[in-house]
C-alpha cells in the first residue's frame, strides 16, 4: 500500500520512464511468446464449451483470490463461493474480504463485457480502461471496504492527487500522472503482431504499476487490465495471477528490479534499465507460459477420463456420498467433451436401471458436477470445488485446505 511521501518527488517528465518496450535481444522473448501462444490456443479445443464455461468462472474466482492474496487481503476459497451466493461470515474481516473478493469477480464480469470484438488489445492497453477496471473494482465497495489504513477513502477510479512512496520506489508526482499515462498511450496500444503484442501486456504491466495511479488498489487494476489484454490468447482458461500469487516474492523482486535506472551505455538510451525491464518482460512471458502449460496438462482427455472414473469411484466407496456409481463415468466424460446431453440420454448413457440412474443425475446435480438452466432442461458439466483435488489435481490446491475462517 502506498504511503504519503516524504521524500522530494523526482520523477515529473515522462521520458524518465523510457523505455517502455524492450528494443534488444528481443528472438529470445519471441520465442517464449510462441510457446504462450500455441500452449493457449491449443487449450481452447481441448474441452466442450460448455466446460470451458465453467472453468472459465472457476478460472475468474481464482482470478480474484490470487490477485487479493498478492494483496495481503485473500480469503479461503470457500467463502468466495459462499460469498457468489450473499452468504457472508459473521465475522467483519472475514466477510470484508468477501466482498472485496465479490467485487474483483463482478468487476472482472463487467470489464470482459465492455470489450469490443475487435481491437481489443489495442483498446485494453489504454490508460482509460486502466481507469475503468479500478473505477469497475472500487465503485463495488462501501466507504469502508475502501479505506486505507492510514484512514483515506479511494475514490473509485479517480487518479491520485498526492505524492507518495511505495517501498523504495517513488513513483511520479501526482500532477504528472496524467502525462505518463499519456506517454503509455502512445505506445502500448500501437503495438501490433501477436509475439511483440504479449511482449507489450508484460511491459505495460510493470509500466503501469511504476506510474502507481491511484492511491490505493493499483496492482488489483493492472491486473484486471493485463486478464483483459491477454482473453484473446487465454480465452479465460488460464489464470496469470495464479502464477505471480504462488510467487509473491519473486514478482515483487521482478518489478523492483524492472524499477531499476539504466546500468551504463549498453543499457539502452533510457532513463530506466532496458535490461532490467527485458528481464521482467522474460518472467512475466515465463509465467504465463507455465499456467498456460499447466492447465493444458490438467485437460489432457485421457487423463481426464481416469480422474473422473477416479472421482466416482471413491465418492462410490465413501460413507460421505450417497449414490454415487462409476457406471456414471462414460455420461460425465461425454457432457465434458461433447457438450451437454438431455436427462433421458444421460440416464440411458450410465447403462444403469432408470430409477438408480435418476437417483445418480439428481445426486450430480445437487453436488455440483452437473448443472443445468432448470428442472427439465439439458444437463452439463461443472467443476465443483470439493472435486478439484482429483478433477484438476494442484491446480487450486487451496480450495481443498481446512477453512479455518469463520
Amino acid at each position: 500500500m502506498s504511503v504519503p511521501s516524504k521524500i522530494v518527488p523526482v520523477y515529473d517528465q515522462p521520458h524518465q520512464f523510457e523505455p517502455l518496450l524492450p528494443q534488444h535481444r528481443l528472438g529470445e522473448l519471441v520465442e517464449m511468446t510462441r510457446s504462450v501462444l500455441e500452449k493457449s490456443f491449443r487449450l481452447q479445443g481441448a474441452v466442450s464449451p460448455s466446460a470451458q464455461q465453467s472453468l472459465r468462472r472457476l478460472v475468474r474466482a481464482m482470478n480474484s483470490y490470487y490477485s487479493n492474496r498478492i494483496e495481503g487481503q485473500g480469503t479461503h476459497p470457500q467463502n468466495i463461493e459462499r460469498a457468489l451466493q450473499a452468504d457472508f461470515s459473521r465475522s467483519p474481516e472475514v466477510a470484508r474480504r468477501q466482498r472485496i473478493a465479490l467485487a474483483h469477480i463482478e468487476a472482472e464480469v463487467e470489464l470482459e463485457a465492455s470489450l469490443p470484438l475487435t481491437g481489443v488489445e489495442s483498446h485494453v492497453l489504454r490508460s482509460a480502461f486502466l481507469v475503468q477496471a479500478h473505477e469497475a473494482l472500487y465503485r463495488r465497495l462501501q466507504a469502508a471496504d475502501r479505506t486505507t489504513d492510514d484512514g483515506r477513502v479511494i475514490a473509485p477510479g479517480q487518479l491520485r492527487v498526492e505524492d507518495v512512496a511505495v517501498g523504495r520506489h517513488q513513483p511520479p508526482t501526482a500532477t504528472s500522472v496524467p502525462a505518463f499515462l499519456a506517454r503509455m498511450d502512445e505506445v502500448y496500444p500501437r503495438v501490433h503482431g501477436l509475439d511483440h503484442l504479449l511482449v507489450g501486456i508484460a511491459a505495460a504491466h510493470h509500466r503501469a504499476a511504476w506510474v502507481h495511479p491511484f492511491g490505493d488498489g493499483n496492482g488489483r487494476a493492472c491486473r484486471l487490465q493485463t486478464h483483459c489484454a491477454l482473453l484473446p490468447f487465454s480465452a479465460g482458461l488460464w489464470s496469470v495471477n495464479r502464477g505471480l500469487a504462488r510467487a509473491r516474492d519473486k514478482y515483487y523482486e521482478m518489478l523492483a528490479n524492472a524499477d531499476s535506472p539504466r546500468q551504463g551505455d549498453l543499457d539502452g538510451r533510457g532513463n530506466l534499465s532496458e535490461k532490467m525491464l527485458r528481464e521482467w518482460c522474460a518472467y512475466f512471458l515465463g509465467v504465463a507460459d507455465d499456467q498456460a502449460g499447466f492447465m493444458g496438462r490438467m485437460l489432457q482427455l485421457d487423463e481426464l477420463r481416469g480422474r473422473i472414473a477416479s472421482l466416482m469411484l471413491v465418492r462410490s466407496q465413501s460413507g460421505q456420498f450417497a449414490n454415487y456409481s462409476a457406471q456414471a463415468t462414460v455420461p460425465l466424460y461425454h457432457v465434458l467433451v461433447a457438450g451437454p446431453l438431455s436427462r433421458g440420454e444421460f440416464i440411458q448413457m450410465t447403462g444403469m436401471p432408470e430409477r438408480s440412474a435418476r437417483r445418480v443425475l439428481s445426486q450430480l446435480l445437487k453436488d455440483g458436477l452437473l448443472v443445468s438452466e432448470g428442472p427439465k432442461r439439458a444437463v452439463s458439466f461443472n467443476f465443483p470445488l470439493d472435486a478439484l483435488n482429483i478433477l484438476l489435481p494442484n491446480l487450486y490446491p487451496e480450495a481443498a485446505t481446512v477453512n479455518t475462517e469463520t
